[in-house]
């Protein structure tokens, strides 16, 4: 156990057993159910009434949505909505929150925004909230993050966030932001809405463009239903019954001094407060075809690293948060980076769901790791892999140290596949990855 963690944070779940959450999977329309369990906290000493969640419930989210990307790619929509009557999700749970310390608090609102980050990206299902009931504060955030919001017209049912009349704080996973930035709320009402703790039902919800529409409780199902089906009509993608990745879970064991995974490691110095971070790169060639990246399932490198890493960003954000530096190193060849960064690009081009959503993966990982609220330093050692993809992780750093060998020997690559793979525009999410935006920038 860490120094400063009392209670270690687990990342495992069970798949298609969730404890917070139930899926169902109708043809091209996946409907996610929240059902969260009071007595099932990540720690002892709150109930999660109301459907209000913690970090373990955010967890299980965004695994659900991991699978139905990977192991589903046939589902075009995902309807999110409550399996609790007249209740959506009160939203982060308050005593959870006052129990928990400082910097705990810090990575559960990234952790938390950053799963809504992905149910936006564009390359994904379509998202639809099913507001069945109340839904305030974080829960109306996962109302915004979705790309369309129902909401039952039943009298009583409203959104709100009432963060700030209420406990004198500002929405902490995005609310302002998607308010006025994603759904063009003007900035008047938005002031009147964010102040307002009783929130707005159906009728005032739509004028202010709070929601996109609202069904009577006696045509609730019909309705989303019918929206959700011609949502699904409208998106292009494989058709029911497409061989999807079953994402197996991660072999990363503790070692001495650390955790080891096959292609990503850490190393713990809790006495000079620092950890190393090594990324291992490829050692074979890259498929060239769509049914021979598909072969090679979650076991392809592009794959099983950015699953890797982004698992133990998690344990050094929450079970190591007194380790103040982090240095990063890679390993390997150069030009099989390049190769596979090249390949992916060429299969997404041509339409390859899985090189597609790969790439998602890596660029919501690199993401996280430019997030992190530690000093960061990049090491290029002689034989390092900075390259390609794995250079993200030089420019995510705060520092970089390269050594000046006299034959040259010690170089950085990077490939035409690079730009291409995360390009940059104006989806409702952060630019592609810390390398375009920094070079954007003239940094």
């Amino acid at each position: 156990m860490a120094e400063g963690v009392e209670t270690p944070v687990s990342f495992e779940v069970q798949p298609y057993g969730w404890t917070h959450w139930q899926l169902a999977i109708e043809g091209e329309v996946a409907t996610l159910r929240m059902s969260v369990n009071e007595d099932r906290g990540l720690r002892p000493g709150y109930e999660l009434k109301l459907n209000s969640y913690d970090l373990g419930v955010d967890i299980e989210l965004y695994d659900v949505v991991e699978r139905l990307r990977f192991e589903h790619p046939e589902v075009k929509v995902i309807v999110v909505t409550s399996a609790t009557d007249r209740v959506f999700c009160a939203g982060a749970n308050i005593k959870m929150l006052a129990q928990s310390t400082h910097a705990f608090k810090v990575n559960f609102c990234k952790f938390t925004n950053e799963t809504r980050c992905s149910l936006e990206e564009p390359e994904g299902p379509r998202v639809i909230a099913a507001v069945n009931g109340a839904c305030a504060g974080g829960g109306y955030e996962l109302a915004l993050a979705c790309h369309e919001i129902y909401l039952v017209d039943d009298g009583s049912s409203a959104v709100s966030l009432p963060e700030v009349p209420l406990l004198g704080v500002l929405p902490g996973t995005g609310g302002l932001t998607r308010l006025t930035d994603k759904r063009k709320v003007r900035r008047d009402l938005a002031d009147l809405f964010c102040t307002k703790a009783e929130g707005f039902k159906a009728r005032d919800a739509l004028k202010g463009r709070f929601v996109d529409g609202a069904f009577p409780r006696s045509r609730w199902a019909e309705g989303v239903k019918a929206v959700a089906q011609t949502a699904a009509a409208k998106l292009l993608g494989p058709p029911v019954g497409s061989k999807g990745v079953t994402l197996n879970p991660l072999k990363i064991s503790a070692v001495k001094g650390g955790l080891a995974g096959e292609h990503v490691s850490v190393t713990f110095d809790d006495a000079g407060r620092t950890a190393t971070l090594t990324v291992k790169g490829p050692t074979t060639a890259p498929p060239k075809t769509h049914e021979a990246l598909l072969a090679l399932g979650d076991g392809a490198w592009s794959i099983a690293a950015f699953r890797e890493l982004e698992r133990l960003i998690f344990e050094l954000r929450f079970n190591h948060p007194t380790l103040g530096l982090l240095l990063i190193e890679t390993a390997g060849e150069q030009a099989q980076v390049l190769a596979w960064d090249e390949a992916l690009a060429s299969l997404a081009a041509e339409g390859s769901w899985l090189a597609t959503q790969t790439i998602c993966l890596q660029r919501r990982t690199l993401r996280r790791m430019d997030n992190m609220s530690r000093s960061m330093y990049a090491v290029l050692r002689p034989g390092h892999a900075f390259a390609g993809v794995l250079f993200e992780l030089a420019v995510a750093a705060d520092r970089s140290f390269m050594l000046a060998d006299d034959d040259g020997k010690n170089s950085l690559r990077l490939g035409p596949g690079e730009l291409r793979r995360l390009p940059d525009d104006e989806r409702p999410h952060p630019p592609a990855g810390p390398l375009l935006r920094r070079a954007q920038e003239g940094r």
